[in-house]
């Protein structure tokens, strides 16, 4: 299985850090977050991946490389001045990713999900990792139920950015600039979407303070494990 590394976004929230540096390569714990995704999706297997670039692009690959050094060979996926957002981004990197289901997983996120646990297949159109609702988005994203996503119950949970996708989600999608969002909603209303409930260590860096938090968190369990 091939997988996607969403790293195109702005990061407006996480200015000023990123005015200088994408917010993948913000660093937590000693690391750039995008490298903890690229070691646990190796670990899990998936050495295939496909990185899309955005603001301040240019330094990823940089850093990265092919992928080599890491144990992955990686492809990029170039996008315009003004990023094509999560579906546009996908859509433009299909061709990369070819025709079977592959994994997504957003660059400003950090977690110890279990990358292997993923499904190979799907019977739907995407399956979905669902997480306890952080203290910022208390309300959660969608509900989970014997298995399937749905939109509407109770308790609901919190998307973490972790899914496989089928392409042909994007069947009817023109290129250009739109959100994941509604297509993974008119799926879910289809009955198209499985998901399951990850209840480990998941943080959404969206904000220079989750990020101060998550590095001191780390380097603490860094300390401790030596």
């Amino acid at each position: 299985m091939k997988a996607m590394i969403l790293a195109a976004g702005r990061g407006q929230r996480m200015r000023p850090l990123t005015d200088i540096t994408p917010k993948p390569l913000l660093s937590v714990g000693g690391k750039p977050l995008i490298v903890y995704h690229i070691e646990g999706l190796r670990q899990s297997g998936m050495r295939d991946l496909v990185i899309n670039l955005g603001h301040l692009g240019e330094q990823i690959p940089a850093l990265l490389g092919n992928g080599r050094s890491l144990g992955v060979s990686i492809s990029y996926s170039q996008e315009p001045q003004d990023a094509l957002e999560t579906g546009g981004g996908i859509l433009q990197a299909l061709p990369l990713l070819g025709p079977a289901p592959f994994a997504v997983v957003n660059g400003d996120i950090w977690s110890d999900f279990p990358f292997a646990g993923l499904p190979r297949q799907l019977t739907g159109l995407a399956h979905l990792i669902l997480v306890n609702n952080p203290s910022h988005h208390r309300n959660g994203d969608f509900v989970l139920r014997d298995g399937q996503v749905v939109e509407r119950g109770a308790p609901a949970l919190t998307f973490s950015g972790i899914s496989v996708l089928h392409p042909d989600l994007f069947a009817h999608c023109k290129p250009g600039r739109f959100p994941l969002a509604p297509l993974l909603r008119d799926a879910i209303n289809a009955g198209q979407v499985s998901g399951e409930h990850f209840a480990g260590h998941w943080s959404d860096v969206g904000t220079p303070e989750r990020l101060h938090q998550l590095d001191r968190q780390l380097w603490c369990t860094k300390a401790s494990d030596g």
